[in-house]
C-alpha cells in the first residue's frame, strides 16, 4: 500500500494502520497466494482471534459459552477448507460439482436465448447479453430445478445427513441442524419451512441459530447467479468460482453455529432428534415445477427491482457526496492522496476505507484492503447482490493486485447478511411462527452480526491456507 492510502486512513481516524504499512508491497500485477506460510498463519490466527473476540464481546451470556462447541466448529471449518483446497479426492469432488453447476448454467442460457431470440434475426445480439437475459433467467431456472429436487426428496436426504452430523458433533438440536443444513441449498425463508412444526417451541438460542444460518449461507439459485457474475462468461473462471462459492456456503454452516452459540449460548435442554418433514411442495412433479418457477419469477422480479432502486440510490448519494467534495475541496485532496484511485468523495471511498483495517486483520493483501472493505460495506448496507456485482466489475477492471483478495472477497460476500434480511426474516419466519415475532425482532441485529462474522471467518481461514 502506498503512503497516500495511509494518509487517507489516518485522516478518517481508522486504526491498525501501522501493521498495514509493514505488510505493504508495491507489486503492480495480479498475484495469487503462495501457499501456507508463517505470515499467513499468523495473519489467519490474528483474524480468527479478532472475530472470536467480537463474538465474545457481544455475547448475551459469556459464562455459558461452550468452548468445546467453538473449538469443534473451528476444527470442522478448517478441515473443510484444507480438504477442499488440498485433498485430491475432495478437490475432485468439488471440481465435479462445479462443472455440474456450470453445465446447468448453460441450460439456462439455452432457455434465455429461445425466449429472447425474437429481438434479433435468430440469435441474441451482443447488446442484449445483459443482466436481464443472463442473470434473471438463471434465478428462475434454478428455482424450478430446486423444486424438482425437493419434490423427489433428494435435497431432504442430503440435508438429513448433514444435519445428523452437525447435531452429533456440535451438540445442537435436530431442528436447528436441519435449518442450517437446509440453508446451504435453500433461501433464508424457504429453509425454515422444513422445521415449521418446531419453530413455536424453539428457545432463544435455537431461534438465533435459525436466523443466523439464513444470514450466513447462500441459496442454490443465487449461488448460480454469482458464478455467472464472477466468471464473466469464461468457463474456466466460472468453474473456479463455482468451487469457491460452493465451499463458502458449506463452510459457513459450522462457522455460523460457532458464532451464533457464542452470541446467544444454549442454556436449556434441547431435542436432538433429526426428523425430515414428509410434505412435498407440489401434488406432482409438474405442480412442483410450476410452484418453483412461480417463486423464481417473484425472486427475479424482486432482484431486478432491488438492483434498480439500490443502484439509483447509490447514484443519488454519490451525487450529494460529490457536491460536498466540490464545496469543501475534498475531491481534489482525495484524488491527490490516493494517486487517482479515487477521484472524489463517494460512498465507495467511504466504505472502502472504513472497513479496510478489518480486512487487513483477516489477512487480505494490504494493496486490496480498501476494495474488499468496499464490497463488504455494500453487502451490509445494500445486499450481497450489489457486493458481488461490484466485485465482478472491479475484477474485470483489473482493480485488484492479488487474486487471493478476489477469492477472499468471494467468501466475505457469501451470505444474506444485510439489513434488509432482518425485515425479510421477521416477515418470513414470523409468518410461520407468529408467537416468535417479538423474539425475531429482538435478535435481528445479533443474527446480522453472526452471519457477517461467519462469512469473515470462512474468508480468514481460506486466506490463511492460500498464503
Amino acid at each position: 500500500m502506498n503512503p497516500s492510502k495511509l494518509r487517507i486512513l489516518s485522516a478518517l481516524g481508522v486504526f491498525f494502520v501501522f501493521p498495514v504499512a509493514l505488510c505493504a508491497n508495491s507489486n503492480s500485477v495480479v498475484s495469487s497466494g503462495g501457499g501456507i506460510s508463517v505470515e499467513s498463519v499468523f495473519r489467519g490466527l490474528l483474524g480468527m482471534l479478532f472475530i472470536m473476540l467480537i463474538a465474545w464481546f457481544f455475547s448475551s451470556n459469556r459464562k455459558a459459552i461452550s468452548w468445546r462447541v467453538v473449538i469443534t466448529g473451528l476444527i470442522i471449518q478448517l478441515s473443510l477448507a484444507l480438504a477442499i483446497l488440498y485433498v485430491p479426492f475432495v478437490e475432485s469432488m468439488f471440481d465435479v460439482l462445479g462443472k455440474i453447476f456450470v453445465k446447468i448454467l448453460s441450460f439456462s442460457d439455452a432457455g434465455a436465448k429461445f425466449l429472447f431470440k425474437s429481438f434479433s434475426s435468430g440469435e441474441i445480439e451482443e447488446p442484449l447479453l445483459n443482466f436481464a437475459i443472463t442473470i434473471l433467467p438463471t434465478i428462475i431456472f434454478f428455482s424450478g430445478l430446486t423444486s424438482i429436487l425437493f419434490y423427489y426428496g433428494i435435497i431432504q436426504k442430503i440435508v438429513y445427513w448433514l444435519a445428523y452430523g452437525m447435531t452429533r458433533l456440535l451438540k445442537i438440536s435436530g431442528a436447528e441442524s436441519l435449518s442450517v443444513a437446509g440453508n446451504i441449498f435453500l433461501g433464508q425463508t424457504e429453509s425454515p419451512l422444513m422445521i415449521k412444526a418446531y419453530l413455536e417451541k424453539m428457545n432463544r438460542s435455537e431461534i438465533m441459530l435459525v436466523m443466523s444460518g439464513g444470514m450466513a449461507t447462500l441459496a442454490g439459485g443465487v449461488l448460480a447467479v454469482y458464478i455467472k457474475v464472477l466468471g464473466a462468461g469464461d468457463p474456466v473462471q466460472e468453474l473456479m468460482y463455482a468451487k469457491h462459492l460452493l465451499a463458502a456456503s458449506i463452510m459457513a454452516a459450522p462457522g455460523v453455529i460457532v458464532i451464533s452459540k457464542m452470541l446467544v449460548p444454549q442454556t436449556e435442554t434441547i431435542d436432538k432428534e433429526v426428523a425430515i418433514p414428509k410434505e412435498k411442495i407440489g401434488k406432482n412433479v409438474l405442480d412442483a415445477i410450476s410452484n418453483g418457477t412461480t417463486e423464481g419469477i417473484k425472486l427475479a422480479v424482486n432482484v431486478a427491482g432491488m438492483l434498480l432502486v439500490f443502484i439509483a440510490l447509490i447514484a443519488m448519494v454519490n451525487f450529494i457526496f460529490v457536491k460536498i467534495g466540490d464545496w469543501t475541496s475534498l475531491n481534489n485532496l482525495i484524488a491527490s492522496v490516493t494517486g487517482g484511485e479515487y477521484t472524489q468523495l463517494s460512498l465507495e471511498f467511504i466504505l472502502g476505507y472504513l472497513f479496510a483495517p478489518f480486512m487487513w486483520l483477516l489477512g487480505v493483501a494490504a494493496d486490496d484492503i480498501d476494495l474488499v472493505g468496499r464490497v463488504l460495506g455494500e453487502k451490509l448496507i445494500m445486499t450481497e447482490f450489489i457486493g458481488y456485482v461490484s466485485l465482478g466489475d472491479l475484477k474485470e477492471a483489473g482493480a485488484f493486485m492479488h487474486e487471493k483478495s478476489i477469492i477472499m472477497a468471494t467468501y466475505v460476500l457469501a451470505g444474506f447478511a444485510n439489513f434488509a434480511s432482518i425485515g425479510i426474516q421477521i416477515g418470513g419466519i414470523g409468518a410461520l411462527a407468529p408467537g416468535k415475532r417479538v423474539l425475531l425482532s429482538q435478535l435481528g441485529m445479533r443474527a446480522l452480526l453472526a452471519g457477517t462474522l461467519a462469512s469473515l471467518l470462512s474468508a480468514t481461514i481460506v486466506g490463511m491456507i492460500l498464503g
